[in-house]
């Protein structure tokens, strides 16, 4: 499957899905400027940023930074279609370097719910950056305890399939890489923000069988690439894949699998 093929799924399935359980957490808490500019790094098929732009005046302006050239050009498709422009406007860039000029944003969000936690310390630097004096960042990614019900089934997974050796040690790893909440705002103050908040809501997705958690595209396309990444080759994977079906189906005795995680919004400002 190719690029343009995974952003339109991005667009149908997985922003949906996913991404608006962040864009909820996000619209409870921080408050839009009146005025000036914001930054959205990390906007993907830009549905976000469009609703943002329904809600800011005329006197303030969105740049979306996106790494994705192909989920950029559904997110520019979607503002010419409803005419935001000149409100919105779209870069493609890495979201930890985007060459923006600093020191210029009144708020800088920055969507990290998918990308790698060992990225979060330079996102915020960047956005730091970003930011005027005293001006908001605000951060949301996926923190510590979260797919808890996956991870055992899937050590159990690795064990049956002939993976004893390995299974702790990449679980083990899954786990450990997702941060604390407190770890979060350690990373923000680090960077140099001031006067944080964080908020943390639990959400949930349920699949009804095996099948059905293979076939999400958001497990499918998503999380399972990741998950699966240090399984040496495909004939193992698709092993592992087999008995992660075949445990879920034992797992929810007739109900649903859950697949819970940790949604968290860290917000802090900038220095003078």
């Amino acid at each position: 499957m190719d690029a343009k093929e995974l952003a339109f799924i991005h667009d149908l399935y997985i922003a949906p899905d996913w991404g608006e359980r962040f864009a909820e957490l996000f619209d409870e808490h921080i408050e839009l400027p009146e005025q000036g500019e914001i930054a959205y790094l990390g906007a993907g098929t830009g549905s976000h940023v469009l609703a943002l732009a329904e809600r800011v005046g005329e006197k303030t302006r969105i740049v979306c930074v996106e790494e994705s050239s192909e989920q950029l050009d559904l997110a520019r498709a979607k503002a010419n279609a409803v005419k935001a422009d000149p409100r919105v406007e779209f870069h493609t860039a890495a979201l930890d370097s985007t060459e923006l000029q600093g020191a210029r944003f009144q708020l800088v969000i920055v969507e990290a719910s998918l990308l790698a936690p060992s990225r979060l310390p330079r996102l915020f630097a960047e956005a730091v950056r970003l930011a005027a004096p005293r001006s908001r960042v605000a951060l949301s990614t996926v923190t510590a305890a979260s797919f808890g019900e996956f991870f055992s089934i899937y050590w159990e997974a690795l064990g049956r399939s002939d993976m004893e050796g390995s299974a702790t040690e990449i679980v083990g790893r899954l786990i450990n890489e997702l941060p604390t909440v407190d770890a979060t705002e350690e990373m923000a103050r680090r960077a140099g923000l001031r006067e944080l908040s964080s908020w943390t809501r639990i959400e949930e997705f349920r699949f009804d069988s095996g099948n059905d958690f293979l076939a999400s595209p958001l497990i499918k396309y998503l999380w399972l690439r990741r998950w699966l990444a240090q399984v040496t080759n495909e004939e193992a994977r698709e092993r592992v894949r087999q008995e992660i079906k075949r445990l879920i189906d034992e797992e929810r005795h007739s109900s649903y699998f859950p697949l819970t995680f940790k949604a968290t919004l860290v917000s802090g400002t900038t220095e003078e």
